[in-house]
């Protein structure tokens, strides 16, 4: 006898997108043995990186867990009497829902992000950690410490949630959007051909200056739109050019 199981919108949003972290970060980590298109040379992570693979693992493992324990809270809070879904609202709706939810994440993330670079204590204790990995890459995108990603990611991602006022069955497109967005950010692959660096200007050049010296206390944008660094004078020019011996690399265009 067959058996059907049916998995709610609330569990899929739940679930989802932790798996699209996982499929991505493979198809980005098979995308990395073009080197034409790398922004660091291969194996400069395992020799510029402080933190180690293992390190990373560990942590995103345990980030993704409490992002999972509080989602599915919410989702439980907020769920309809007697698991009947929410109506879907039209195609028009559900857009301005996902570029509010845009817009509330990358706000949050921005002044956030921006406080734990500008707070001393902060850095040194929290923030410091995400930039353990100088030379990003996809799978680690996530790594962060334990406080920093409940705050910035786990309740940034949840207030953009409920102020769109988005179904949880859009946030299961919205959030793996985000996902992939953040893995293509990390990936330090420059590809000319992928619509995700073609559309956006705050891509995985623009982030990659962010991470290296001369960028700390600029480009905080993430992961969407640079509007926000654009606003507020923390824009970092920068140019990417052919690196010798084949590749790119990202280059501030201003001494700081």
């Amino acid at each position: 006898m067959a058996v059907k199981i049916e998995l709610s919108d609330e569990i899929l949003s739940t679930f989802v997108p932790v798996i699209v972290y996982w499929v991505f970060s493979g198809i980005y980590g098979l995308l990395g043995y073009l080197e034409s298109y790398r922004l660091h040379p291969k194996g400069a992570e395992d020799i510029e990186n402080v933190a180690s693979k293992a390190q990373v693992l560990k942590g995103v493992l345990l980030q993704q867990i409490v992002q999972i324990g509080v989602v599915f809270l919410m989702m439980q809070v907020i769920g309809e009497e007697g698991g009947a879904p929410p109506p879907q609202p039209s195609f028009l709706v559900g857009a301005c829902q996902f570029l509010i939810a845009m817009v509330v994440l990358d706000l949050w993330q921005y002044f956030g992000h921006r406080y734990m670079h500008v707070n001393k204590f902060l850095y040194k204790h929290i923030h410091s950690k995400h930039h353990a990995l100088v030379v990003p890459y996809s799978w680690g995108s996530l790594y962060n410490h334990p406080l920093e990603g409940l705050l910035l990611d786990t309740i940034g991602g949840s207030l953009a949630f409920l102020v769109s006022g988005m179904t949880p069955r859009t946030s299961i497109y919205f959030f793996s959007f985000a996902t992939i967005k953040s893995l293509d950010m990390h990936s330090s692959l420059y590809l000319p051909w992928n619509p995700l660096q073609v559309c956006f200007r705050n891509n995985v050049a623009y982030h990659d200056i962010h991470h290296q010296l001369k960028g700390n206390k600029y480009n905080y944008a993430q992961p969407f739109f640079v509007s926000w660094d654009l606003i507020f004078g923390t824009h970092m020019p920068f140019t990417v050019e052919e690196r010798k011996g084949g590749g790119f690399e990202a280059r501030p265009l201003k001494d700081m």
